[in-house]
């Protein structure tokens, strides 16, 4: 009552005024000694969570990568979020980890198959060291899930003034699926499933098979799978490189027919818990590398490593011509059809060796005009003078002016009939289209070869008293490489415009080399001082961060690809390392490519919204920089997701650089995969894949 009347006299301002001095000096204190200005909620802003954060340039380049924009074009490049994201940009318990400049902590191991598929591999265990130790403490990895079913916001919990998320634009919802595991044709084996390539209903329904067309790519449309691949029973990590070249796990790719089948040709042999690699091949039974003695022999002009840097093997079987020349700085594509020669593409890259599923059918394949140094045929079984020489005009579009086609068959050195024949035609064919003969001679096992080069001028092409076949139009060079249909005319060795043509010089500065700017396959031109950015970007960016702050334990990793390569910078800044890169250049990207194969790398175009040519878990690292914004503009994230969980191999890391806001639409998509994930610098998302399938219990199977 005493109080009541105290307040009433007009005392109140007074208490007011001292309860809210009082309260001001004892939220000071409070703040003076609690760790940052989130301990107080109310005083919480999108800005305040920064301060206990603060990023760190890496590099006075390191906005973004060099876009290829042409010159012409209006295009800009693509920028890197400016925005830095709050600690508390996730709910809580999302399993995303954001990595600031000053963790201490390491990262786990990579989880490993169970027991039962360690047991399996028996003594060998001890033979093969166990890779994915000694991470990186830059970077912090926090297990968890987003639960299947779950739509993922992806925008920060915090609320602005306006009831937006505090990071910035509200993003569509991504609805998490319930993953499943895929559901293949008949005669498809499920865990090699490779949509574009094992569509069994569109295969049944083609009119022809006469050219391989059964071999070629088609793609399920709508819907487009969004299912898992399940693992072999008993898969573990790879043999680490460089081993794997010469022995692989037997479970990681169960196919045994290709043993008894080349058993004579020293292919492969089983050999307890492993397939063998002994480097023989059908035209090369004394050993791969007395092989490619013997062609250094007869052709000194072809300098491996110096000269001749990036190698096309048609019909390659299991790689070990390409797997061999890697010992004399070639680089080569190897690639062969699936087919009923087993896997043959699976066991290369099982190794280690760059390959690729691809087939000479009706279609062109994926490369630039005039990319390859060096094309080898050793009884890849093509017929090269189907369908009015197509095949053959093909590999004359690929090889680069100057280049040489190496041809290993029995046509070359066997007088039945029928090979009499078929050298015959292969003779006039070569003659129609300018390619001289350089040599042709024989090992010491009577297997004979034949080198032909392919003019550097258009001399020859005018010359000729039959216009059979004709040349090519500018229009025609112009197609771009990307389902469309083989050539019927000869593209001349150099375009109408003159120039760009020449021979890359000798390796390895042809990888830091002056490059045409003008694209065979368009007329998009690229400034010079761009590729040059591009290169210098990506040379401080993985120096500094990648390969110092990123939970990857690079030791393991062999086989990469980067998803959307440019102009190969990222490639080019990793080439002392023991690893390959395929640069893929999307088909709705500028068209780079050219670059990529002057600088003597190699790659492919392709349309991320589709199947990649390769098998299940046969990639180490996937790196995706500034496309998934775009991509998702023309397919579902799920899509892009499953087909990146599809290629990756499980223990095994996707790198995304990209703006923050698709890196949160990302994020709950890749965790509900079950990849434990974390944020760098606010503008790379570091995913590890673990070994969970859809039925399994935890993140390993």
């Amino acid at each position: 009552m005493a109080i009541s009347s105290f307040l009433s006299v007009g005392k109140r301002p007074i208490v007011v005024v001292v309860a809210v001095t009082l309260f001001i000096f004892l939220s000071s204190l409070f703040l003076f000694f609690s760790p940052g200005p989130s301990a107080l909620p109310f005083f919480s802003s999108s800005s305040s969570h920064l301060s206990s954060q603060v990023s760190i340039p890496v590099s006075s380049n390191a906005s973004s990568p060099e876009t290829p924009t042409s010159v012409a074009s209006n295009g800009g490049s693509s920028s890197t979020s400016a925005d830095r994201v709050s600690v508390d940009a996730f709910p809580p318990g999302t399993g995303t980890a954001i990595a600031s400049d000053a963790v201490g902590n390491s990262t786990a191991d990579p989880p490993r198959p169970d027991a039962t598929a360690a047991a399996g591999a028996g003594d060998a265990e001890a033979d093969v060291p166990q890779p994915d130790h000694g991470m990186p403490p830059a970077a912090t990895e926090a297990s968890g899930s987003a639960g299947n079913g779950e739509t993922a916001a992806g925008v920060s919990s915090e609320r602005d003034e306006e009831g937006q998320g505090g990071g910035g634009a509200v993003e569509e919802p991504v609805e998490l699926p319930s993953w499943e595991l895929c559901k293949v044709g008949k005669g498809v084996e499920a865990a090699d499933y490779i949509p574009c390539l094992d569509n069994v209903e569109a295969i049944k329904a083609l009119k022809s098979r006469r050219q391989m067309e059964h071999r070629e790519r088609h793609c399920p449309t709508e819907p487009r799978p969004r299912c898992l691949v399940p693992l072999p029973e008993r898969y573990r990590r790879p043999v680490p490189w460089p081993r794997s070249r010469d022995m692989i796990w037997y479970n990681n790719v169960p196919h045994p027919k290709l043993v008894e089948y080349k058993k004579d040709q020293n292919w492969v042999r089983k050999s307890g818990n492993y397939f063998v690699f002994p480097g023989g091949g059908t035209q090369f039974k004394n050993g791969v590398t007395a092989y490619i003695r013997f062609i250094e022999q007869i052709l000194p002009n072809i300098q491996w490593g110096i000269h001749t840097r990036t190698v096309l093997d048609v019909g390659c079987g299991v790689a070990s011509f390409g797997g061999y020349l890697l010992d004399r700085n070639v680089v080569t594509m190897s690639f062969a059809p699936k087919d009923e020669h087993e896997a043959q593409i699976q066991f290369a890259l099982e190794r280690g060796i760059p390959a690729f599923l691809a087939v000479i059918g009706t279609q062109k394949l994926p490369f630039p005009d005039n990319s390859f140094d060096v094309i080898h045929c050793a009884r890849c079984r093509v017929h090269w003078y189907a369908d009015g020489g197509k095949p053959l005009l093909e590999l004359n579009r690929v090889l680069r002016p100057g280049g040489y086609y190496i041809w290993s068959a029995t046509p070359v050195y066997r007088k039945d009939p029928r090979d009499i024949d078929d050298w015959n035609v292969v003779v006039a064919l070569t003659k129609s289209i300018c390619w001289r003969t350089v040599v042709k001679s024989r090992d010491s096992n009577k297997i004979g070869v034949v080198i032909y080069q392919k003019p550097t001028s258009n001399s020859c092409y005018l010359e000729r008293k039959n216009n059979e076949p004709p040349l090519c139009s500018e229009s025609d060079r112009s197609r771009f490489p990307w389902y469309k249909p083989l050539d019927s005319c000869l593209f001349p060795a150099v375009p109408s415009s003159g120039g760009g043509n020449s021979w890359p010089i000798s390796w390895p500065e042809r990888l830091n080399m002056k490059h045409s700017t003008t694209s065979n396959n368009s007329s998009i031109q690229f400034a010079q001082e761009k590729i040059d950015s591009d290169t210098n970007y990506w040379k401080d960016l993985v120096s500094e961060v990648y390969l110092n702050e990123f939970a990857v334990n690079w030791s393991s990793v062999r086989n990469v690809m980067d998803m959307n390569a440019g102009f190969g910078g990222f490639a080019a800044s990793i080439i002392d390392r023991p690893l390959w890169v395929m640069n893929v250049v999307p088909v709705d990207q500028p068209d780079t490519l050219h670059i990529i194969f002057n600088r003597g790398l190699i790659g492919v175009y392709h349309d991320w919204c589709e199947s990649f040519n390769t098998y299940p878990r046969t990639y180490d690292l996937l790196h995706m920089s500034y496309l998934l914004g775009p991509l998702t503009k023309r397919c579902h994230i799920i899509e892009v997701a499953a087909e990146i969980d599809r290629i990756l191999r499980p223990g095994r890391w996707f790198v995304l650089q990209d703006t923050i806001d698709v890196i949160r639409k990302m994020d709950p998509v890749l965790r509900s995969l079950h990849y434990k994930t974390t944020i760098v610098k606010h503008q790379f998302l570091v995913a590890t894949k673990g070994f969970w399938r859809p039925g399994s219990t935890g993140s390993k199977s």
